[in-house]
């Protein structure tokens, strides 16, 4: 068994076929086949079926494929801890998030990361809360943003985001500098999804309340247009909400709630040096942007699992 084997089959999981996964590693496809054929003869199993749609793993070969990527990302840190030795900075980095952390903090932190480390290749996987947790589980990211803390993963907490009641202009409550939960539970609600609506549920179950769900909504600008078009009334985190508020009303809570975010990965211990770079440079970003910004305080980077 060969790095190059490992590379290969897992460049063909994450094309979905072996013919891009070969246009990917410049390769022919008949390269690409022998290889895959060469690892599953060596380890006496078989890891790929190929259908109509592209190519499915098998459960054996989707037990591999954690191993692999661990692999490949051991190889990576050994490249990137060499180059640190030269006085160089190169390698790659995957990153993933969710919607309103990739539009509202990860231009800001990767226009910073990359100023600094310009031979570090980027890419960003955006996905729901659960997606991004198992791309990180699963060794398809090195690093993502996510709410702070994870059960599970470890992470860099970077800053807090306020939960937010929106209503109409329109709305009788419309004047209110802050509300209780219990002042909209009985109002037609639109419960955030995505993850969202597991933050904004416990804050209603917590008081005893359970919201009037009318409608369940995952896109964010939906939301906030049906809100506008006198639809419901909903409870967002501030991330989540255009910079421009017309027609809607927006105001805290009593009390205050909260989602923090922060830099997660499977193990700092085990981070490599430009997921530590990240979370340097992701620290630094927040809290010279985002310390007096409406999102909330920025905290502490201190790590927690």
């Amino acid at each position: 068994m060969t790095l190059l084997q490992l590379e290969v089959f897992v460049a063909v999981v994450d094309a979905g076929s072996f013919t891009k996964a070969a246009e990917k590693l410049n390769m022919s496809q008949s390269g690409v086949s022998h290889t895959i054929a060469g690892l599953e003869a060596e380890l006496g199993i078989t890891l790929l079926v190929r259908n109509r749609k592209g190519i499915r793993l098998t459960e054996a070969g989707e037990a591999v494929l954690v191993h692999a990527r661990e692999m490949l990302n051991r190889k990576e840190q050994i490249r990137q801890t060499a180059a640190a030795a030269g006085g160089l900075q190169i390698g790659t980095l995957r990153i993933g998030s969710f919607p309103s952390a990739s539009a509202k903090l990860l231009p800001g932190i990767l226009r910073r990361f990359r100023d600094r480390y310009p031979k570090v290749e980027l890419t960003l996987f955006e996905g729901s809360y659960d997606e991004v947790r198992e791309w990180i589980l699963g060794g398809a990211v090195d690093a993502a943003l996510l709410p702070h803390p994870d059960e599970v993963l470890e992470s860099v907490p970077l800053l807090k985001d306020e939960l937010v009641a929106v209503l109409p202009s329109s709305h009788p409550l419309a004047g209110a500098h802050e509300l209780p939960l219990s002042a909209i539970a009985s109002e037609p609600f639109i419960m955030p999804m995505a993850g969202c609506d597991l933050l904004v549920g416990r804050a209603f179950a917590e008081q005893g309340l359970k919201p009037n769900i009318h409608f369940e909504v995952a896109d964010n600008d939906t939301i906030v247009t049906m809100v506008r078009e006198g639809l419901g009334v909903t409870v967002v985190p501030r991330l989540t909400l255009p910079d421009q508020l017309e027609r809607l009303h927006v105001c805290s809570l009593t009390p205050r709630r909260h989602r923090q975010i922060g830099v997660a990965v499977r193990s700092l211990a085990s981070a490599s040096l430009a997921v530590n770079a990240l979370m340097k440079e992701a620290a630094a970003w927040v809290k010279e942007h985002m310390a007096d910004c409406r999102t909330g305080e920025s905290s502490s980077p201190t790590a927690s699992r």
